[in-house]
């Protein structure tokens, strides 16, 4: 059993799990205060990549969701390799804003001007081997919202041109999101963080108010909601997480405490973890669309086996409620 999920107001419908593209862009690295930093998930084998695309696609997934800066343009390449002859079966996302340097594979810089999203829309375009984006999204979380109108109007022409069919903001802020929806006839989406350690009430309250679409970034916690982590789990040296507070220390601990405190119910009826932490997400808002990341066709496989669960049960969902707020 598969179920579908609307994309916000733009008319689009796709799977109600999407896949995230992130992690099979391989080594990427950041400028940061004259030195750099490791954002991508380590080194990738793109033959794997392209079957666990395919292996989605068997299993009826027709969201895809990436971006010009992961693998600075190599996710775009690998998922246009891909879905190449099957274009007209999926919704492919990608997001723009950050600036790679394809030959580097290094982020120089972030720009929002009206000249580099054209440009960086036809790198985009060529990359995915198509002439339109289904939904295109601003990656800058952080931009002031005073000048985010000037990027609706630029999106607004691109949907009017036909380059793409709507829009959104990857940003955790909804009064950032505010200005893309309420500035946007063809806004459609917000991306943002969201899970069962991760929430944003406000957020969904933003998308249930001007009908968008939540695409849930990190769905499964960077990997901790498989269950496959434990107390000093070490990362490799060109895998972001090493550095990311949430799993460092208490914090790490605390998030493997309470995920230890539901993993009874998350696994009732025969979910694995990672099933029931999509499951929840399903159950919290029909506006959210979760896109785990993947490496690889067991990952996809895993995750897309939680569509024939659908989402957990009112019970459940109370009962996780009562069981992280008791810890």
């Amino acid at each position: 059993m598969s179920f579908v999920r609307r994309v916000g107001r733009s008319g689009l419908e796709v799977s109600a799990l999407g896949m995230g593209a992130w992690a099979i862009g391989g080594p990427t690295m950041a400028s940061v205060d004259g030195g750099a930093r490791h954002f991508g998930w380590g080194e990738v084998d793109d033959a794997e990549s392209i079957r666990a695309i395919h292996a989605a696609l068997d299993a009826g997934v027709t969201f895809f969701d990436t971006s010009d800066i992961y693998g600075c343009g190599h996710s775009e390449r690998i998922l246009g390799q891909a879905l190449a002859g099957r274009r007209q079966q999926v919704v492919l996302a990608t997001k723009f804003g950050l600036v790679p340097d394809e030959h580097t594979r290094r982020m120089i810089g972030m720009d929002a001007s009206a000249e580099y999203i054209h440009r960086a829309l036809e790198g985009s375009l060529r990359r995915l081997g198509t002439d339109y984006i289904d939904l295109y999204q601003f990656h800058l979380p952080h931009y002031l919202p005073d000048y985010a109108v000037h990027v609706v109007d630029v999106l607004e022409r691109l949907v009017r041109s036909g380059k793409i069919r709507a829009y959104g903001w990857s940003t955790d802020d909804p009064n950032r999101a505010a200005v893309f929806a309420t500035e946007g006839p063809h806004c459609a989406a917000v991306q943002v963080e969201m899970s069962l350690l991760v929430r944003n009430d406000r957020m969904l309250a933003l998308c249930d108010q001007h009908d968008l679409a939540a695409i849930n970034r990190s769905p499964l916690g960077m990997g901790l909601l498989t269950g496959k982590m434990s107390p000093g789990e070490t990362f490799d040296a060109k895998d972001g997480r090493r550095t990311l507070p949430f799993f460092q220390g208490a914090v790490f601990a605390r998030r493997l405490e309470q995920l230890q405190a539901v993993r009874e119910v998350l696994t009732q009826g025969g979910r694995t973890l990672a099933q029931g932490a999509l499951g929840w997400l399903w159950a919290r808002s029909e506006r959210n669309i979760p896109i785990p990341g993947f490496r690889n066709a067991a990952q996809v496989q895993e995750n897309a086996g939680a569509l024939a669960f659908g989402p957990l049960s009112p019970r459940q969902m109370a009962e996780i409620d009562q069981l992280l707020a008791l810890g």
